[in-house]
């Protein structure tokens, strides 16, 4: 198909509104998709560091059997390249 004009383009043959608006409507869609993966992936973390805590917390109670002498107080970070 061959247009003239820009607004022929727009129009589409008189299907402008049908072509333009599915195509407002998947972008839309995408959008959404996109902010939903975020926001899940965001709870999932959320969900997983809540859990870690907890553990954490269960084995650093009075009387359970700690190793604290045998592991760090903290995270212990791995630097490449850093001197041992």
């Amino acid at each position: 198909m061959m247009w003239t004009s820009a607004a022929e383009f727009w129009a589409m043959g008189g299907y402008g509104v049908f072509v333009w608006g599915s195509m407002g409507v998947s972008a839309a869609l995408l959008a959404l998709e996109v902010l939903l993966a975020r926001v899940g992936r965001r709870q999932a973390l959320d969900a997983v560091c809540e859990a870690m805590d907890a553990q954490a917390l269960d084995t650093e109670t009075p009387g359970a059997l700690q190793a604290s002498s045998a592991r760090p107080s903290r995270p212990v970070h791995f630097t490449p390249g850093a001197a041992s």
